[in-house]
C-alpha cells in the first residue's frame, strides 16, 4: 500500500478573546496548545478581538495573529467576531480550521466552499446557561445541530459530553480533555492582602454568573453556622444585575476580590484554602477546577455528570446538591469532625490529573487529529 503523503499543518483557531489575551479557560488553551504546536512545525493563525489588544504584533512567538473587528454587544460579540474571520481564514492558506465556539455552529459550511477541514470544540451546554434565554438559547442549542452536519469533525472536551451529542444528535465526537497546570508551590504570605490565614476560608473562583451558581454558594454559606469565611474571586467585565446584587452582601465574613491579576496570590489562594467550592453545572472539563485539582485543594462540587467525571466519581472530591441546605449541612459536618477526610482528599487530588489532562498529552492528540482530518 503506498504511503500517505505528509501534508504540512497550517492552523486556524477561531472563536476565542486571542494571544496571548489570557482572560478564560479558551485563552489559556489557545496559548498552552499553540505554543506547543509551533515546535511541532505547525503553522498558527490565531483569530483576535481586534479591540482587546493596544498592540498588534502580526506574529508572536511564532504564532501568525490576526485581528478581527467584532459587534461589541454581548449577544452579538461571539457571533459576529467568530463569522469575519471565519470569512478571513476561508480566503487564507490555512487548511485546518478550528472553531472553539458553538456560536459558529452556523457557519461551519463556508469551510467546505473553500476546501478548508473544519473542527468545532463542543465546549458547554451553551443553550442550557442561564444566560442565554429565548433567542439566544435556541440559537445556540440550532448552532449546536449545525456543527454535527457542517463540521468535518468534532470535538469533546470530556467523555460525558460525547454522551450528549451522541443522545442529543445522534453524533459522534473525539475526546480530547483540557490539560492542567503544573503544581507551583506558594507562600500563605499573600493571603494578609485578602485580610485571611490557611485554612480559614472556602474558595469560589470564576465569573459571576448565573451558569456558575455563586448564588447558591453564597447563600447556602450565609445560612450555614461555618465559622470560616467564604472568598469570591472573580466578576465579570460589565454592568450586570446578577453580580451586583451578589457583591451587596459583601461583609467581614463574606470577601470579594474581584479579578486577582497576580498569578502568585491566586495560587497562594488557591493552595491554602479550607475547601475550594465549585458550582459550575454546563460545561465539560472545566479549567478552573483543575487548578483546584493541580494545586492540592479540598474539593466541593455541585453534583454533575461532568463534574463527577473529573472527579472519579467522588475519588478525587465530594458533592453537593441544589436541594435548599444541602450544602450548608455538608460545610457544617466538614468544619466539626472531617479533618482527615480533608487532608485525605488534598493528598490524593493530584492523581486524578495524570495523563489525560496533561498539557503535552492534549497536544499530541489534537495534533493526531489535525493529520487525521487533512486525510479525510
Amino acid at each position: 500500500m503506498a504511503k500517505q503523503p505528509y501534508t504540512p499543518i497550517k492552523l486556524a483557531i477561531i472563536g476565542t478573546r486571542g494571544y496571548p489575551y489570557v482572560y478564560g479557560g479558551y485563552e489559556t488553551f489557545v496559548r498552552e496548545l499553540s505554543e506547543r504546536l509551533v515546535k511541532q512545525d505547525v503553522e498558527v493563525h490565531i483569530y483576535c478581538q481586534k479591540g482587546l489588544f493596544k498592540e498588534r504584533p502580526s506574529l508572536l512567538n511564532g504564532i501568525h495573529l490576526h485581528y478581527i473587528p467584532t459587534v461589541k454587544i454581548q449577544v452579538l460579540n461571539q457571533i459576529t467576531h467568530s463569522l469575519f474571520s471565519l470569512f478571513h481564514a476561508c480566503f487564507s492558506k490555512v487548511n485546518v480550521v478550528l472553531v472553539l465556539n458553538l456560536a459558529a455552529g452556523p457557519f461551519g459550511w463556508l469551510g467546505h466552499i473553500f476546501s478548508k477541514k473544519m473542527i468545532i470544540n463542543t465546549d458547554g451546554l451553551e443553550w442550557k446557561r442561564p444566560k442565554w434565554k429565548g433567542l439566544g438559547s435556541a440559537y445556540f442549542y440550532f448552532g449546536a445541530w449545525c456543527a454535527t452536519k457542517f463540521y468535518h469533525q468534532l470535538v469533546s472536551d470530556a467523555k460525558a459530553m460525547r454522551e450528549v451529542y451522541l443522545n442529543k444528535f445522534n453524533a459522534d465526537s473525539e475526546v480530547i480533555a483540557y490539560g492542567a497546570p503544573p503544581y507551583k508551590k506558594q507562600s500563605p504570605n499573600s493571603l494578609e492582602k485578602f485580610n485571611i490565614s490557611p485554612q480559614s476560608y472556602y474558595l469560589i473562583v470564576g465569573r459571576m454568573i448565573p451558569d456558575n451558581n455563586a448564588h447558591v454558594l453564597i447563600d447556602e454559606f450565609l445560612t450555614s453556622n461555618s465559622t470560616k469565611k467564604l472568598v469570591v474571586v472573580g466578576d465579570v467585565p460589565y454592568k450586570d444585575e446578577y453580580a451586583h446584587q451578589l457583591k451587596a452582601k459583601a461583609s467581614e465574613r463574606l470577601i470579594f476580590t474581584g479579578y486577582v491579576n497576580q498569578q502568585e496570590d491566586l495560587l497562594s489562594l488557591y493552595q491554602h484554602c479550607f475547601i475550594y467550592l465549585h458550582g459550575h453545572e454546563f460545561g465539560g472539563t472545566n479549567p478552573t477546577m483543575l487548578k483546584a485539582m493541580s494545586n492540592n485543594c479540598a474539593i466541593l462540587a455541585l453534583d454533575t455528570i461532568f463534574n463527577r467525571e473529573m472527579l472519579g466519581n467522588g475519588q478525587f472530591g465530594l458533592f453537593f446538591t441544589k436541594k435548599p441546605g444541602a450544602l450548608a449541612q455538608e460545610m457544617e459536618r466538614l468544619e466539626q469532625n472531617s479533618s482527615n477526610e480533608i487532608d485525605q482528599l488534598r493528598k490524593i487530588v493530584g492523581e486524578g490529573i495524570g495523563e489525560k489532562y496533561n498539557w503535552d498529552k492534549v497536544t499530541d492528540q489534537y495534533l493526531s487529529l489535525f493529520n487525521k482530518v487533512l486525510l479525510k
